[in-house]
């Protein structure tokens, strides 16, 4: 039996013609998941061509995941659906050849055509804006990924080395993480490391695992010149790098498909960064005060090496201490029990599933600490970069797996 499948396709040009680019999405059409998606930035063209390459896209992306499928397109331009359903001529030159190219995707018979309007189309026409701000940024664009692969089509997450893709795999039967298979940078297609075997795995009724992502928040102003930024002090937005940072992530998270629910530390980086991956994500984010970063007090928007001279018995008896704290300000070990009640909290709501949280420093290397066992000195020999990715597994009895620590390698620039 083939599957059924929906194409939703868009493209725009701003200008018409002038810059113009192309987003497609082919969703399951019983559940209405998206299962793949694909966008380009095309360089000078009009509107109709912009619409007709979407068309193309989505096609091919779903004859990709099951060249027996039934498709129908869904697009919010009368032109292209009235003239691919055969009701209009195609009269302008430029459209003929991008008409038989769409046409020759599936066997006849396969594919229809339905009209939208434009509000119902809103996840194809976001990611042909997504690249046509590339093309204006001069960025080189072109995305295909798969997220959710049907039937025997799909590589096993036993074959795969993203341990997000692994905890996928358990937490949502039927649907299989996959990577991209093209992106806009090559960071995004590189599998994360393997992880060590999981202690606990031989205990036959632990059940489904339930995975943190655990994010850092993007750059702000502060972060490249190594100030202490916590939560008593500014709260300072990301900076341009930050939201680009955020942006990559995004993307990357949605390669994985893997997240469930998206819950973020009230600071605004972080619910700037959560924002993002959510929107690409399609969820909503979820405010959790415990995940918000260590107060400073008296050392917020300093360097290492000023609280040193300004406070330098403050800083050696934090350096010695967990239970010591800033001058104002609150010790590590006041962070690590609110951690603890917020995991816990989250822990209960998100039973069995993958939910990202989007905090701080100090958070990230918390939880990472208490599922090691490892003493509260080793936050000080942990290197956790802005925007970086880590993972977590908790088991039903009480036991925790390290998977993934400080991965950045959805920020790679393209050749480096």
């Amino acid at each position: 039996m083939s599957n059924r499948f929906v194409v939703e396709a868009d493209g725009g040009s701003r200008g018409n013609p002038g810059p113009a680019g192309y987003g497609a999405v082919v969703r399951d059409a019983a559940s209405g998941e998206p299962i793949a998606e694909a966008a380009e930035y095309i360089g000078h063209a009009t509107n109709n061509v912009a619409e007709y390459r979407g068309l193309i896209a989505g096609l091919r992306a779903a004859h990709g995941i099951d060249p027996r499928a039934d498709v129908l397109v869904r697009m919010d331009s009368k032109l292209v659906v009235e003239q691919m359903s055969g009701r209009w001529r195609i009269k302008h030159p430029d459209m003929r050849p991008l008409a038989a190219e769409a046409k020759a995707v599936f066997p006849p018979g396969r594919v229809t055509y339905e009209w939208i309007p434009r509000e119902k189309n809103k996840y194809a026409d976001r990611l042909a804006n997504e690249a046509m701000d590339a093309g204006k940024a001069g960025r080189v664009w072109k995305s295909k990924q798969t997220f959710a692969v049907l039937g025997s089509t799909a590589a096993s997450a036993a074959e795969s080395d993203d341990p997000l893709a692994e905890a996928a795999a358990e937490t949502s039967a039927g649907a299989v993480s996959a990577a991209a298979v093209a992106r806009p940078a090559p960071a995004a297609e590189e599998p994360l490391a393997e992880p060590p075997p999981v202690a606990v795995g031989w205990a036959p009724d632990l059940g489904t695992p339930t995975t943190f992502v655990l994010m850092r928040h993007g750059e702000t102003a502060l972060t490249p010149e190594k100030r202490f930024s916590g939560s008593g002090g500014s709260d300072p937005d990301l900076s341009d790098k930050g939201r680009w940072q955020a942006e990559r992530t995004a993307a990357a998270l949605a390669a994985r498909g893997t997240v469930q629910a998206v819950v973020s530390s009230p600071l605004a980086r972080c619910r700037q960064t959560a924002q993002t991956v959510a929107d690409r994500l399609g969820l909503e984010v979820r405010i959790e005060d415990g995940l918000r970063e260590t107060d400073f007090g008296a050392w917020e928007g300093l360097t290492f090496a000023e609280v040193k001279d300004k406070y330098p018995a403050d800083l050696e008896a934090w350096l010695a201490s967990s239970k010591a704290a800033p001058t104002g300000g609150e010790s590590f070990a006041s962070v690590a029990r609110r951690v603890s009640v917020a995991r816990d909290k989250l822990l209960a709501r998100h039973s069995g599933r993958t939910v990202l949280l989007v905090t701080h420093v100090t958070p990230v290397k918390t939880l990472v600490r208490l599922a090691l066992g490892a003493p509260p000195e080793s936050l000080f020999r942990m290197e956790l970069s802005a925007a970086s990715v880590s993972a977590v597994q908790y088991y039903a009895d009480g036991n925790a797996s390290l998977r993934l620590l400080n991965d950045t390698s959805h920020l790679r620039q393209p050749g480096a």
